[in-house]
């Protein structure tokens, strides 16, 4: 056996499975091996061995039986050896076939490579054939326009003016609509399905006939596109460099919009410098200034106050002013008629619309008068509470009408209405009111100006004077025609013609309304429609409402209007300017803002440390009554905070936690319970939820109308925050005679009372040699062995002290009473 025996013989198909190897012997020169299989036994030569060399397989010449296997006969070798030349034939087909496949596809992948860039070559020149038609038929419908035009304008018949387009414009239209439907290739008919039942401008103009029309912008865009691809591709655009303006502090969303970049692009930008930011946060100016730097853009640098910059400052010139009416504004004592006076001029009513009788706002009229002139009129309060009021009166006024009473002279805020009118240095006209009363004295008015340097025209000086009666009508004429004059004098001009700007007379809360300023226009001309910015608040001119409550839809100089459209109410006192855009408006008024915020912090913060442990030992020593103010105007919570801000001394004081405009609400409420304050309101009242509030917790709600009666209130509150004054009255005194010794009770002081009387409830002091050397109460008091509750001048007596016995002959006791008395802040 061979040691090949089991396993696959070389060149002989199969395996063990197939046979096994049984037996190899010789066979003269060559080996055969005996494969045994489950059908037959087969002997199977060695290649090669018998055979010559010849390509064919065959035996060569030379080769006898002895070189043929033995068993096997000329057919089967040679059957054999055409089974050998078809398996290498039938190899080199397969080789040739899968040759000619690979070939096969790579001319397919060539073929359709030739037919995609055939494609889109064509349709590149079909693209190209389209935009030169679309070219030729605008060009032939701009000539036929030209020529329809020239025989129009050369013979008035319009005849062929209508035949030429007739005849030229179908042809182009249809070749044009003809061409967009073969390039859609969508809808019924090559039209456009989307807008099939809806009627155009091109379809009406054009007759109804053919689909949506191009804009020139989506044509040119169309022709861009096409260019672009037929260069090879898209051409970038030349960069736009822009001046960005940065601020300190600046928002990454918003920095990507002054540059008119993507905000992606910029996030990315941020993090490559290692600053991981999203879009909402903000970075500060030298980070930005890198940022922009970066994208190809110029920095420039703006600080916060940069944005009233746009406010501009315009110098009108000489031949741009006008003539405007003059601003009058009433001033004087309270109650010595000055709203009695408007009334009369006007011939209205406001007196009786005020609380009291006196006026608690700031009121503006405009009056024409018999002559034709306007007037514009303002009526300040006379309550010593309103300064800032007739202090805001004096500053946008151009004559000041001092008003005084002929039966009560000149008062304390007759005083300060003219230190007001000085300090505006605007001219005044002293007007002598109730000069119909029996007591009227106009001269003594005149000598009590003398005092505060008011010198009018009857003592020889330059302020013109007017004796008036607002009841009977005396005097009103000679008022006006001396206001007419002094105007004149003034000759009073603005320019009508630039963006508005005025004064905020007076602000409130209106329920229907909301915000509601009375403004002065001062230049310009106020409409409506227009962006303004006013102190804090901005907004839009929603309406404009005159002083008889009618709407206008503009106001010039020197015309007093309700101002409807603001986001918030604004102080009293702003000025109003009209700006560009609400974008403007709102950077002002949010600068604004900030900066009132910061300014009110830093005064309410302390420099140094020591300073903060003096102001809480401070605190700790001083009493406060909180209060909450809510009042229907701006005016009249600023005059009552001012007020309350006079109440107090050195142990007890108001603080005012909340002031605002507008009804009491639920917060109100609840910062009062918070806080154990009261709510006051002045012409307001508390809504239905908040006064639900304030019975279920128990916050007190006081309303007022008149201001002096809740400032009396208020002085009445804080005083009982002080703490009762306890005082000494002495009512006698004795001098120890003799001192005794008593059981039970110890040393007894003989005395005789020298002045006054001595009583057993009353307080004592021990003096020796007039040093106070005990203080206390008695424990008896007798006359001879009994207790009596006082003893009179004169009087001996026996005292004995609690819980003292020191007492020696020669002293003198001191008698005295303790009460309390209530101390008050006025």
């Amino acid at each position: 056996m061979s040691d090949n025996d089991g396993k696959k013989p070389l060149g002989v198909r199969g395996g063990p499975r197939a046979g096994n190897v049984k037996q190899s012997f010789s066979h003269g020169r060559t080996k055969n091996v005996v494969v045994e299989t489950k059908r037959k036994r087969v002997v199977v030569p060695k290649p090669g061995a018998g055979m010559g060399a010849g390509a064919s397989g065959k035996p060569s010449a030379g080769s006898g039986s002895n070189k043929r296997p033995a068993g096997v006969s000329e057919a089967e070798l040679e059957r054999r050896l055409k089974a050998l030349a078809a398996a290498k034939a039938r190899e080199a087909d397969d080789t040739a076939r899968r040759e000619a496949e690979e070939k096969a596809r790579e001319e397919e992948r060539q073929r359709r490579r030739d037919e995609a860039e055939a494609k889109e070559r064509e349709q590149r020149e079909a693209e190209e054939r389209a935009r030169q038609k679309t070219e030729e038929d605008v060009r032939r419908k701009r000539e036929a326009e030209q020529e329809t035009a020239k025989p129009a304008a050369a013979a008035p018949d319009p005849a062929p003016a209508r035949q030429a387009p007739a005849k030229s414009a179908p042809a182009p239209r249809k070749r044009e609509d003809d061409d967009k439907g073969a390039r859609r290739g969508k809808g019924r008919g090559g039209e456009d399905g989307r807008r099939s039942g809806k009627l155009t401008l091109n379809q009406a103009l054009s007759g109804g006939e053919g689909g949506r029309q191009k804009s020139m912008a989506a044509m040119k865009r169309k022709q861009e596109r096409a260019r672009q691809k037929a260069m090879g591709g898209a051409q970038e655009r030349e960069k736009v460099v822009r001046d960005v303006q940065l601020p300190e502090v600046i928002v990454v969303s918003e920095l990507a919009g002054r540059m008119a970049e993507r905000v992606g692009d910029v996030v990315k930008a941020l993090m490559q410098n290692g600053m991981m930011v999203t879009q909402n946060e903000a970075i500060d100016a030298d980070t930005a200034e890198l940022i922009i730097e970066e994208f190809g853009h110029r920095v420039v640098r703006v600080s916060d106050s940069d944005v009233e910059d746009v406010i501009a400052q315009v110098e009108d010139k000489p031949e741009d002013l006008k003539p405007r009416p003059p601003v009058i504004t009433i001033m004087g004592h309270v109650d010595h008629g000055k709203t009695s006076l408007l009334d009369a001029i006007r011939d209205a009513k406001v007196v009786a619309g005020e609380a009291g009788g006196i006026t608690q706002h700031i009121g503006a009229y405009q009056v024409t008068t018999d002559s034709g002139a306007v007037l514009s009129f303002l009526d300040t309060p006379g309550h010593a509470a309103f300064t800032s009021m007739r202090s805001r009166g004096a500053q946008v006024t151009d004559i000041v009408v001092l008003v005084v009473a002929a039966d009560d002279a000149v008062m304390p805020q007759t005083v300060e209405a003219i230190n007001h009118a000085k300090a505006a240095k605007v001219p005044m006209i002293v007007a002598i009111n109730k000069v119909d009363l029996p007591a009227a004295d106009p001269d003594k008015v005149r000598s009590d100006l003398l005092r505060h340097e008011v010198v009018v025209e009857a003592m020889s000086g330059d302020v013109q004077d007017v004796e008036v009666s607002a009841v009977t009508g005396q005097g009103l004429d000679e008022l006006l025609e001396a206001i007419a004059l002094q105007s004149e004098i003034l000759e009073l001009k603005a320019n009508p013609d630039r963006a508005a700007e005025g004064a905020v007379i007076e602000a409130q809360l209106d329920v229907g309304r909301g915000p509601v300023a009375t403004v002065l226009v001062q230049k310009g001309t106020l409409r409506q429609g227009d962006i303004f910015v006013v102190g804090e608040q901005y907004g839009k001119v929603r309406a404009l409402i005159n002083d008889r409550g009618e709407r206008v839809k503009e106001a010039g100089p020197s015309v007093p209007v309700e101002v409807l459209g603001l986001n918030g109410t604004p102080e009293a006192g702003d000025v109003l300017n009209v700006v560009d855009t609400e974008g403007q408006a709102r950077e002002i008024a949010e600068y604004r803002a900030d900066a009132a915020k910061e300014k009110r912090a830093a005064a309410g913060a302390g420099t140094s440390l020591e300073q903060l442990l003096a102001k809480a030992k401070e605190d700790e020593n001083v009493k406060e009554l909180p209060i909450v103010v809510k009042a229907d105007v701006q005016g009249s919570a600023e005059a009552i905070i001012q007020a309350m801000e006079k109440i107090g001394n050195d142990e007890v004081r108001v603080r005012v936690l909340h002031s605002g405009v507008g009804a009491i609400t639920e917060s109100d409420i609840g910062l009062a319970e918070a806080s154990g304050a009261p709510v006051l309101g002045f012409n307001v009242r508390a809504n239905a939820p908040a006064r639900n509030s304030a019975n279920q917790k128990g916050v007190e709600i006081r309303y007022y109308s008149v201001i002096y009666d809740l400032v009396d209130d208020v002085k009445a509150a804080a005083s009982g925050l002080l703490g009762a004054e306890i005082r000494e009255k002495f009512i006698g005194y004795a001098e120890i005679r003799e001192v005794f010794k008593v059981s039970n009770v110890g040393k007894v002081a003989g005395c005789l009372v020298t002045e006054g009387v001595a009583r057993r409830s009353a307080g004592v002091r021990l003096l020796r040699d007039d040093v106070v050397i005990h203080e206390g109460t008695l424990k008896t008091l007798k006359r001879f062995k009994d207790e009596v509750a006082e003893v009179i001048s004169g009087q001996e007596c026996g005292m004995a002290f609690e819980n003292y016995e020191d007492v020696r002959p020669g002293d003198v006791i001191e008698i005295f009473e303790r009460e309390e008395v209530t101390r008050s802040l006025s």
